[in-house]
């Protein structure tokens, strides 16, 4: 991979700014947006990124800093789910829990926003305090978030429990955005300047970034992976008159500062923030090292996520809003599908296989870090995607692609099987069936093992299938890491998957 963003550089920068903020204040309180671990979105616009550099960051504060983590209640009670992970809130919230403890992070607790008695919420709750995990329930704020002088009154924020704290660093994260970490952090404000505490107020947001151009790659990437939420990034107008300089953030803070500041001067007593700029601490550009790099994937990423949407609109035939704010968004920088390099070979070879008769064979690619694309098609065996991820992992072993990993002995019967219980004469083998035949092979083929030894090399790397995999390839491909995109074909003609 090419490299363009250094994390050394960018973890001394970022911990030394947050504690520059931390030094004007008693006790800080730092809203942590974005994702804690496995930052893909991150990792894929800046290579070299680590999603976990938001971790480790936390890790080398430990000393002075402990963690709230808030959710709201109607997303338990809905069983709302995490986009990255693929799990329910409150299940997030606990692997949230036992990763960071893992670190010797500090938990403080768990805050219920927007609460009411609820059967999954109150469970969750007991289930939390029989873990000896701390739980504060907050429900409406009375006057949010308009009506500043009732919020900041006994009625409003007054009415919260307040989380006692010991440390200098409080940082608020969630499982999931809405989850109520600022109004949370607003709170805490509210009962510490009761306590004659001198608190304030941060926000750690990697995007946009604020001291990149408007139309940088990088903030037209963080426009498309959100999309679906409308967000669109802007010139922060109170930057600009404050200071004369242009400063890039999104409509939804730019919308909310006037309320926000208010807030903010009446609890802390001074004019501390001019703009919603003001507020972050994000110095990620002092990582990238390779600004080209760093365009170069963005674009990628503007791709990728237009072919997820194109993908997903032809799959659910409803809204089709946010595919046609990712059309723009590829038509401004004059992008198409095609210069996805895996997309133009899967598609090229797809024609081939039509031309010559085969009209329901799905055909994946793989692009490798030193630019091969690597193919597979279905056959009676395997899916198009097994048989893709069987011959990358032979070319990164630097072994003969006519090589058989696995022996037909060990693959028939178990198709066999399967067609026997499916009973339906084209089932193939999925890509984890067919890895489970690979692990199972090495004990006896030590060509299998070195193609297994190379499994984690898959990570990162970027795929493109003609048609539709079995869900559970699409599964596996999210485990390990490997960003593949689809286009929504059948030729079976059947209408359900």
């Amino acid at each position: 991979m090419k490299i363009g963003f250094s994390n050394e550089k960018y973890l001394k920068e970022q911990k030394e700014y947050i504690m520059e903020r931390v030094s004007k204040f008693q006790k800080l309180y730092l809203e942590f947006g974005g994702k804690l671990f496995n930052d893909r979105h991150a990792a894929r616009v800046l290579p070299g990124y680590d999603e976990n550099i938001k971790t480790k960051l936390l890790e080398e504060l430990k000393d002075r800093s402990e963690v709230i983590i808030a959710i709201r209640a109607a997303d338990i009670e809905s069983n709302k789910l995490n986009n990255n992970s693929g799990t329910t809130y409150e299940r997030e919230s606990l692997r949230l829990i036992d990763q960071l403890r893992e670190k010797g992070i500090s938990i403080n607790s768990v805050v219920i926003n927007r609460y009411y008695p609820q059967e999954n919420v109150d469970h969750f709750i007991a289930l939390l305090n029989a873990r000896g995990i701390r739980t504060y329930t907050h429900g409406d704020t009375l006057g949010y978030p308009n009506d500043v002088d009732t919020i900041l009154s006994e009625e409003g924020f007054g009415k919260h429990s307040y989380i006692e704290t010991t440390k200098p660093i409080v940082v608020v994260t969630a499982p999931g955005p809405g989850s109520g970490k600022m109004s949370t952090c607003l709170s805490q404000l509210y009962h510490e300047n009761k306590r004659g505490v001198k608190a304030g107020y941060a926000k750690f947001e990697t995007f946009p970034v604020w001291n990149l151009p408007l139309k940088h790659e990088v903030n037209l990437a963080y426009e498309a992976a959100t999309a679906d939420l409308n967000d669109v990034n802007q010139i922060d107008p109170y930057h600009l008159e404050a200071y004369n300089k242009v400063a890039v953030n999104y409509n939804r803070d730019v919308e909310s500062f006037i309320i926000l500041k208010r807030i903010l001067d009446r609890i802390m007593g001074s004019d501390i923030y001019r703009s919603p700029t003001d507020m972050g601490v994000n110095r990620i550009t002092y990582g990238i090292t390779d600004e080209e790099i760093v365009k170069e994937a963005a674009k990628q990423e503007i791709i990728r996520r237009f072919l997820v949407a194109q993908y997903e609109y032809k799959k659910i035939q409803q809204d089709d809003s946010e595919l046609e704010r990712l059309r723009r968004l590829m038509d401004e920088l004059m992008l198409k599908p095609e210069d996805r390099k895996s997309v133009k070979v899967a598609r090229e070879k797809r024609d081939e296989l039509i031309a010559q008769g085969f009209l329901d064979r799905n055909v994946t690619a793989i692009e490798s870090e030193d630019g091969a694309i690597i193919t597979g098609k279905d056959s009676l065996l395997m899916d198009s995607c097994a048989a893709a991820v069987l011959n990358m992992l032979k070319h990164l072993s630097g072994l003969p692609d006519e090589l058989h990993m696995i022996d037909p002995a060990v693959l028939n019967p178990i198709l066999d099987m399967k067609k026997d219980i499916e009973q339906d004469a084209k089932t193939q083998l999925n890509l984890e069936e067919v890895l489970i035949c690979l692990a199972t092979s090495k004990l006896y083929n030590p060509s299998a093992k070195i193609c297994i030894d190379h499994l984690m090399k898959l990570r990162g790397l970027r795929g493109h299938t003609t048609g539709i995999l079995p869900s559970i390839d699409y599964e596996l491909l999210r485990k390990l890491n490997l960003d593949m995109t689809s286009d929504y074909e059948d030729g079976s003609g059947k209408v359900f998957q």
